[in-house]
């Protein structure tokens, strides 16, 4: 059996996926450029459409900064939430899977580059540092330690203080992130494995946090 036909005319598919090119080209340029650096025109250009064109999806710059946040980071956030929910199995596997989870989609690419833009440019631009901090910062946060409090109510943690082993858990992927990202490519500095470095932090951490089996 034939998949069905888009009948849409060219034009009107590349309307209706407007948007999407749009926050890809604006991904690229925030990454590269900075947030201060980068200008509407320029993402246009990127996108191979007219600025007028841009106006019409997006406002300004910092909605246009905030859709891409919304669409890449926050909604990795909202699909980690849901994965968390239905999770049944112990809940060390599960906070191994969402900071592997965070390493692999975020950390790994080229959404690593607004993580950097905001440690260096947020003071610049308070509204966005809020925005970001509300939506990404406290939610990813909120997140680790929601699978904390699980893991200590069903008996698998040791009853740690959730607010103060979130940051825990957090600094150490967010060090390794800039050192392979900024780091490591513009300084002759020992290389590191990311993948065996996240799996000996978590390994470590989880033989701290774990109740010893009765």
């Amino acid at each position: 059996m034939q998949a069905p036909q888009d009948t849409k005319p060219r034009w009107e598919r590349r309307k209706d996926a407007r948007p999407q090119e749009l926050l890809a080209a604006a991904l690229e340029q925030f990454v590269e450029r900075g947030y201060a650096a980068t200008r509407l025109e320029d993402v246009a250009k990127r996108a191979g459409v007219s600025k007028g064109t841009l106006y019409l999806y997006f406002t300004n710059k910092e909605e246009l900064f905030k859709a891409v946040v919304r669409e890449t980071i926050v909604q990795a956030i909202g699909e980690a939430e849901q994965d968390a929910a239905v999770f049944e199995g112990h809940s060390g596997e599960l906070l191994r899977t969402i900071l592997m989870a965070w390493w692999d989609e975020i950390c790994t690419t080229h959404l690593a580059g607004i993580t950097k833009l905001m440690l260096s440019e947020g003071h610049n631009f308070p509204e966005l540092a809020k925005f970001y901090n509300e939506e990404v910062v406290k939610r990813g946060s909120d997140l680790i330690t929601s699978v904390l409090v699980r893991g200590i109510g069903r008996g698998e943690f040791r009853p740690v203080d959730p607010a103060v082993m979130t940051p825990v858990l957090i600094a150490p992927v967010m060090m390794l992130m800039m050192w392979t990202n900024s780091f490591m490519p513009a300084c002759e500095m020992p290389a590191i494995d990311p993948h065996a470095f996240m799996n000996t932090f978590i390994d470590t951490t989880l033989g701290g946090l774990q109740m010893a089996a009765p």
